[in-house]
C-alpha cells in the first residue's frame, strides 16, 4: 500500500508537472498555466485517508512484532485454530 501511495505522490508532484510544462512548451500552450496536484482537488482529503490506512497498518504491524517477539523471548508459540470437518446431524462424518 506504502508503494503504491509513493507512485501515486511521484507522478503527482513530480512526474505530471515536468511533463505538463513539457508538453505546454512544445505544444504553444502557456507555460505560465500550472500543473493543479490531482490529490489535492478535494482539499487534502485523500492525503488524510491514506495517512490514516498506513498509520493503522503500521500500528497493527507493529503490535504483531512486539507479540511475535514476546513469544519468541519465552518460547512460546502462537496458538494454531485446528480445522475440523462439519458433520451431519446424526453424528457421521462427512458433509450433510
Amino acid at each position: 500500500m506504502a508503494f503504491v501511495y509513493m507512485l501515486i505522490i511521484i507522478f503527482d508532484f513530480i512526474v505530471g508537472p515536468v511533463f505538463w510544462s513539457v508538453i505546454q512548451l512544445y505544444a504553444g500552450g502557456s507555460i505560465s498555466v500550472q500543473w493543479i496536484p490531482l490529490t489535492l482537488g478535494t482539499g487534502g482529503v485523500f492525503h488524510a485517508a491514506m495517512g490514516a490506512v498506513l498509520g493503522i497498518s503500521a500500528f497493527t504491524r507493529g503490535n504483531e512484532k512486539i507479540e511475535a517477539a514476546k513469544n519468541q523471548l519465552h518460547g512460546t508459540q502462537p496458538q494454531e485454530s485446528q480445522f475440523e470437518e462439519p458433520r451431519s446431524p446424526d453424528g457421521s462424518g462427512g458433509l450433510y
